[in-house]
């Protein structure tokens, strides 16, 4: 491996939008601390703007994986709780 192969990254954006802005950022707080380090997020009015980079795309997959699985546990919580 170079070092340019060392400093390739993968990245990626994705946009989950919600019904209105306080499930929104219910989902957002829940999911808050697991991002750390791993998901750049930020709330976006009715929507979570996530942003993940990655060194690999294996990486880059399975981060993608647990962010949705963890945001889709959060909004099945929170719309029981409606």
């Amino acid at each position: 491996m170079t070092s340019r192969d060392a400093m390739s990254k993968v990245s990626c954006s994705i946009r989950l939008e919600f019904p209105n802005r306080e499930s929104a950022e219910k989902v957002f707080r829940s999911v808050e601390l697991d991002n750390a380090g791993y998901v750049q997020a930020r709330l976006d009015g009715v929507a979570i703007q996530a942003d993940i980079e990655a060194s690999s795309l294996n990486s880059l997959l399975h981060t993608l994986d647990d962010f949705l699985s963890c945001t889709s546990v959060a909004e099945k919580v929170i719309s029981k709780g409606s």
